[in-house]
């Protein structure tokens, strides 16, 4: 943490402490590939939420990009950047050949180009070849103050102050030199300057001499605006070598200094214990080249973030970014050599470790060409929902293996801001085998599985027409009657669980000759009903064959003369399956009764309908059956129930008109029957 980030955590740590000992969320360690994520706030009375599923962790491999050398940038020195109180990010750079304070206005968004305002050298204010700078807010007095360092030389070694007053973006600010301290004056080419307030609310400032390797502290008292005290703590521990940078962190009530030393290519740590106004100087401790991955180190930037420390360093001569990762700044330490970022070219400077949410940004200033490298840490794309806003988020789901960051943040820009960050390791989906897509008659019963190595726990819905004895195994019986899934969840001793399913197909055949009827001696009938089976590969087939005019037809016409029973059976060949089903209809044929047709037309030559007569077939004894035109006379007449009418007289056709009937005989009941009636003769 370089800069104004440290002056964060002293504002607010006292307000953090009933935060610090409680977990600010609750998320599983290990999930698999498209397994829902659950998570859980403990804290439900904060002003603002805000969740990132996928955001940018400071552990990745950062990416970056040459900005180019389009502002105004003369052998760069320091660079650093800061959010304002109204969400506009600044950048403040430093021209060690010209003389010359820049600043860079991004916005609201460091992925921005920024616009550059060149303040010159402050009427002379600004310190001769500056080397390093420091931003600081002012709590009490809400302004923002810059320190510089300048000078090669002791006689022209100085310390300035900008005062930008409650805005960075103040187009006018003021700046006052101290000059350099004491006789003889105790500033040597200073390098990696560091202001803050203590509990003691005085405010003390730190600088390292890269001229002399010592270190030198500043006493401003209680207003940051006074001409400081300064006294030299010399090189503690011997740890100081032509030192380049120094960055500074409060870490578990303690405060300790990052050194990069250029002389011996190390990085050096001192130890400054709990309040900067220390009788003698704090201890030092060299921590060594991280096996050679320091190399001339020209810069280096402490970031908290996500529960760790960590530190930047730029190498001047190999142009390499190298982080140092910590959980505590006593250690343990691990190095990262990220090789050259985006076109880093000599760099001189990084600045302090930005996030905005999601994303992680630091800017490079490169002194070979003057150009100014963007390095990035963005979020990524692999959660179904990349944010929220809300106490208690959706559930949401990783879509591809790997290690992703969740960022929680509880009122965010508030004394009482606090932020917590986890890690949540997305395993592949292990091997399943799986019968995915089972096709079944209805009525039969199916054998599901979803057998996987190292799986312990079990779990299928639902529990329709599912042997439940075997709920919790990885095989288990169903006979569902309709085509639906059945989804099991398959959990894994580290945490992994896959909820998949499989997809039942159901071929439903449905029979259905149509309800059991009564009809009259001689009449047709339609088997067949509603619910029979029309589509797919569908046959048909009735029996008995008798007195049906088609067997292999859905609703065929039959007309039995006597009670019968028919039988439909329907089959379908579906997906290699060949699945049955059959039905039953009776007919009751009914004697009680003549059966003849009302009309009919002898000039037909359907044979249907050019003949009249009796059409029962259950009459055993006919006595007569008789057919008299309009005068009476009777033009036809028979004892056979067979024999029809084909409407002549003696030869003759007889005109068309109404005539009458009488008929009397016996069923093979031995029921007498008598009955008469009209019939129209058509022409």
């Amino acid at each position: 943490m370089k800069k104004y980030l440290l002056l964060v955590v002293l504002s607010i740590l006292s307000q953090l402490q009933a935060l610090k000992a409680q977990t600010l969320f609750t998320a599983p360690d290990t999930v698999c590939v498209r397994q829902p994520v659950h998570l859980n706030s403990t804290i439900f009375d904060a002003a603002s939420y805000y969740w990132g599923f996928c955001s940018g962790a400071i552990t990745s491999a950062p990416s970056g990009v040459n900005m180019g050398s389009g502002f105004g940038f003369h052998q760069p020195s320091n660079i650093e950047i800061q959010q304002d109180k109204n969400g506009q990010y600044y950048g403040f750079v430093l021209n060690a050949s010209t003389d010359e304070f820049l600043r860079l206005n991004y916005g609201t968004s460091l992925n921005n180009v920024p616009t550059v305002t060149n303040f010159g050298n402050l009427t002379n204010g600004l310190p001769h070849h500056p080397t390093s700078l420091f931003v600081v807010y002012d709590t009490l007095a809400e302004n923002w103050f810059i320190f510089v360092t300048g000078g090669y030389t002791t006689s022209e070694s100085t310390i300035g102050r900008i005062d930008f007053g409650p805005t960075l973006g103040n187009p006018t600010p003021n700046i006052a030199n101290f000059g350099n301290f004491g006789t003889p004056a105790i500033l040597n080419y200073p390098k990696g300057i560091f202001v803050a307030q203590d509990a003691n609310l005085r405010w003390y400032g730190y600088v390292v001499n890269r001229g002399d390797n010592f270190l030198v502290r500043m006493d401003f008292g209680t207003n940051i605006s006074n001409y400081p005290a300064t006294v030299s703590l010399g090189n503690p521990g011997g740890v100081l070598n032509s030192p380049t940078d120094m960055a500074a962190i409060l870490d578990n009530g303690q405060y300790y200094f990052f050194v990069a030393n250029r002389g011996n290519s190390t990085i050096a740590r001192l130890n400054v214990g709990p309040t900067l106004n220390l009788a003698g100087p704090p201890t030092g401790t060299n921590l060594g080249d991280f096996l050679f991955r320091v190399t001339i180190p020209s810069s280096i930037s402490l970031t908290r973030d996500c529960g760790g420390i960590y530190a930047y360093i730029t190498d001047s001569t190999t142009s390499q970014l190298v982080s140092i990762q910590m959980a505590t700044a006593v250690g343990p330490y691990t190095a990262v050599d990220y090789s050259v970022v985006g076109g880093m070219n000599f760099p001189s400077s990084i600045s302090t470790i930005l996030r905005d949410k999601d994303d992680l940004y630091a800017f490079i200033t490169n002194v070979e060409d003057s150009s100014l490298t963007k390095v990035t840490i963005t979020q990524c794309t692999n959660a179904s929902i990349p944010s929220f806003t809300e106490v208690t988020p959706p559930t949401y789901y990783y879509d591809a293996p790997g290690t992703y960051n969740i960022y929680y943040v509880i009122n965010q820009g508030k004394p009482n801001m606090a932020v917590e960050c986890k890690s949540i390791v997305v395993l592949p989906i292990p091997n399943i085998f799986i019968n995915l897509n089972p096709t079944i008659c209805k009525g039969d019963t199916l054998k599901m599985y979803a057998i996987s190595n190292y799986a312990n726990t079990f779990t299928w819905s639902p529990i329709y027409n599912i042997d439940t004895a075997y709920h919790g195994t990885d095989t288990i019986k169903a006979w569902p009657d309709y085509t639906m899934d059945y989804h099991v969840k398959i959990g894994y001793p580290d945490g992994c669980i896959v909820d998949t399913f499989v997809h039942v197909n159901v071929v439903k055949v449905t029979a259905d000759a149509g309800p059991d009827r009564t009809i009259l001696d001689g009449a047709t009938s339609v088997l067949g009903g509603p619910d029979m089976t029309l589509e797919g590969a569908v046959t048909y087939h009735w029996t008995p064959f008798q007195y049906i005019n088609d067997t292999t037809i859905p609703f065929p016409s039959v007309n039995p003369p006597s009670d019968f029973t028919y039988v439909i059976e329907v089959t379908e060949h579906s997906s290699g399956l060949t699945c049955q089903a059959r039905d039953t209809v009776t007919l009751h044929v009914n004697c009680g009764d003549f059966n003849v047709p009302n009309a009919f037309a002898p000039s037909s030559t359907s044979s249907q309908v050019n003949r009249f007569g009796i059409i029962n077939q259950s009459i055993s004894q006919l006595n007569y059956f008789r057919v008299f035109d309009r005068w009476g006379v009777m033009v036809f007449q028979s004892s056979t129930a067979s024999q029809m009418w084909d409407g002549t007289y003696n030869g003759t056709p007889c005109p068309a008109g109404v005539y009458v009937w009488e008929a009397d005989g016996f069923c093979v009941s031995g029921k007498p029957i008598k009955k008469k009636g009209n019939v129209s003769l058509l022409r």
